[in-house]
């Protein structure tokens, strides 16, 4: 009978270490997710966030660059469009999210 309880004391001994052992085990994988935070989401997060600003304070005659590189000044606003004058007489219709910058007064001197 005392070789089954002997047993049993030597298995709690190892359980006790090997719960330490599993924490230990997650440090790094918690590790990683807080350093993915801060690196990734967060940077992420924030350029969202001064992109829709940005967006919502397109006003007519601003002159702005879209994503695609084409350079123009703000005709019409709508709630999801905006009208951009890239050349005299010439306008395009380009999603308001696809507004890249907004770029100095004067610097689109030939339109």
């Amino acid at each position: 009978m005392s070789f089954f309880i002997s047993d049993a004391i030597a298995q709690t001994g190892d359980a006790a270490a090997s719960a330490g052992g599993s924490i230990m085990a997650l440090l790094p994988l918690v590790l990683f997710a807080v350093v993915f935070y801060f690196l990734l989401i967060r940077p992420q997060t924030k350029r969202q966030k001064e992109h829709q600003k940005m967006v919502d304070s397109l006003a007519k005659n601003d002159e702005i660059v879209t994503v695609g590189g084409m350079a123009g000044r703000i005709a019409e606003i709508g709630d999801n469009f905006v009208l951009v004058e890239i050349a005299e007489g010439i306008q395009v219709k380009v999603r308001r999210s696809a507004v890249e910058s907004v770029m100095p007064k004067g610097t689109l001197k030939d339109l």
